[in-house]
C-alpha cells in the first residue's frame, strides 16, 4: 500500500528541521542531448528545475553569500555540466547534476526535474524527475 508523507516530510522547508528550501525554476539551456539522429545535430532546449533543502543555522542570520547555498552557484554548476557536450539520456543528464550538486553543497534533499519541450509536439513537455537524499554529519 502507498502512504503519503507527512505534510512535513514532503516540504523543503523546515523551521523544525532546520531546512531552507533553495530553488531554481525552469532553468531554460540549449543542451546537447538524446538518442535520435536529429539531437545528436543539434542542440534543443532543456528546462532544469532544482530544489535543495539544505540546512540553515539556527543561532544566527546568514548575512554574506559565504553563509548560504546559492542558487547562481548552483546554475552556474548546471551550465558547467552541459556545456561539457553529447549526454545520450536526460536520466543520465540529472544523475551528473544530482552527483555533482551534492558534493559540493550541503545538500540533505535534493530534486532534480528536466523536461525537453520540444520532444513531442504534442505535448507541453516530457522529462523525468529524480530525488536523492544525503545525509549530512
Amino acid at each position: 500500500m502507498n502512504q503519503q508523507m507527512p505534510e512535513e516530510a514532503r516540504s523543503f522547508a523546515s523551521a523544525t528541521r532546520g531546512l531552507r528550501h533553495v530553488f531554481i525554476k525552469q532553468l531554460t539551456l540549449m543542451a546537447q542531448i538524446g538518442i535520435h539522429p536529429h539531437e545528436r545535430q543539434a542542440a534543443q532546449p532543456i528546462c532544469i528545475s532544482i530544489n535543495a533543502a539544505v540546512p540553515e543555522a539556527l543561532d544566527s542570520t546568514p548575512e554574506t553569500l559565504s553563509e548560504v547555498v546559492c542558487y547562481e552557484a548552483i546554475s552556474k554548476r548546471i551550465k558547467h555540466i552541459i556545456a561539457q557536450g553529447h549526454v545520450d539520456l536526460v536520466e543520465t543528464l540529472a544523475e551528473q547534476i544530482a552527483d555533482d550538486l551534492l558534493a559540493a553543497f550541503p545538500i540533505q534533499r535534493l530534486n532534480v526535474r528536466i523536461e525537453k519541450p520540444e520532444a513531442i509536439s504534442e505535448a507541453a513537455g516530457v522529462g523525468i524527475e529524480i530525488e536523492r537524499l544525503q545525509i549530512l554529519s
